[in-house]
């Protein structure tokens, strides 16, 4: 979710799909991604009449991204015309309520510079503050507090400064809406955080009828299961069945269901010019289980970060991997490692 902000081409000014790289400045280890993000996305959508990817917003505090963790698509279905919700933390420039423990780590300048961008309808594009006071309980991005699938928008009832002109707001553009909104009553902040029940994957079945994919945490949680409980057993909203997941190592690193994926609507004409190698079916699952088995290391010991050999083994594994996915060279060393190859072929020749 933190690797970009997407909008399909229903949605755009020029009729392509449009990927802007986020730039997770706030963060310096995670600010190094961005430059090969950007490469892998373009290895992977590389057809330039069907596809855009930007570069990354410029790396300064105005401008802080952090991709599709505070972006939302809302829409009568996937392939319909959509209705873009970008949650900002803070306004670099205009000021205003910001939280005082933690930083808000989306302004609102970047949000509005992703919209201009991807050629976004003014009318379908809605810029919402985040609560401060939900940033300082441990909200870092808004998919920690709502979730959306397609005209459905599951949310606690702190996740916006203004609760209710934002709900307004959503209605009067996106007249389907389906907003399942969770009292604080309910499941408290704290609960929703330490759960990770928002940080949700919100799925359409093929039947219409959507699934949820949770945190076992959820699971092991009296409230947070009661509100699941009354959220399938209303019919007035198309969320039916849930399943739990044991994410015990991912939760522990700050990242739940939502965290491992980016929504990337697309035709089937634009799917055709998609890179074939990044489509999971069981031949290729069955490859990178193997190539998990050989190259992931289960442990990893402070005197390994000195030895040669670690760098070594994690080029190794990322150069194999790349010409699993038929990406090609998407990482500097690749380059280098080309570059040596043509000049060593060239003194041969010579």
């Amino acid at each position: 979710a933190n690797a970009a902000t997407v909008a399909p081409s229903t949605d755009t000014a020029d009729g392509r799909v449009h990927l802007t790289p986020a730039n997770l400045i706030d963060r310096f280890h995670r600010a190094l991604e961005a430059a090969t993000t950007t490469r892998v996305l373009r290895a992977i959508f590389r057809d330039p009449a069907r596809f855009l990817v930007h570069d990354a917003l410029p790396a300064h505090p105005w401008f802080g991204d952090e991709g599709a963790a505070n972006h939302t698509r809302l829409a009568p279905a996937h392939a319909a015309a959509g209705l873009h919700l970008f949650v900002y933390g803070r306004s670099a420039l205009g000021g205003g309520p910001a939280p005082q423990r933690y930083p808000a780590r989306q302004t609102l300048e970047a949000s509005q510079a992703v919209a201009r961008l991807h050629g976004l309808d003014p009318a379908q594009t809605l810029f919402v503050q985040q609560n401060p006071a939900v940033i300082d309980a441990g909200v870092f991005h808004h998919d920690v507090i709502g979730v959306g699938n397609e005209p459905v928008l599951l949310v606690h009832e702190d996740a916006f400064l203004d609760r209710a002109g934002t709900l307004a707001a959503l209605r009067a553009r996106l007249p389907s809406l389906v907003a399942v909104e969770i009292a604080r009553d309910t499941v408290p902040l704290a609960e929703a955080v330490r759960t990770y029940l928002f940080n949700s994957q919100l799925l359409t079945l093929p039947d219409g009828r959507m699934h949820l994919l949770l945190p076992s945490e959820c699971a092991e949680s009296p409230q947070v299961s009661a509100a699941l409980d009354a959220i399938l057993a209303d019919p007035a909203n198309p969320i039916a069945t849930r399943e739990h997941l044991d994410l015990h190592e991912s939760m522990r690193n700050g990242g739940g269901p939502a965290c491992l994926r980016l929504r990337v609507v697309l035709n089937e004409a634009e799917r055709a010019a998609c890179a074939p190698g990044i489509f999971l079916d069981d031949a290729l699952y069955a490859r990178l289980c193997a190539w998990v088995q050989q190259h992931y290391r289960d442990r990893l010991h402070e005197s390994d970060l000195a030895d040669p050999a670690l760098l070594d083994d994690n080029r190794r594994a990322l150069d194999e991997l790349t010409q699993i996915l038929g990406l090609g060279a998407v990482y500097p060393f690749q380059d280098r490692k080309s570059t040596r190859l043509n000049s060593s072929h060239a003194n041969v020749s010579r």
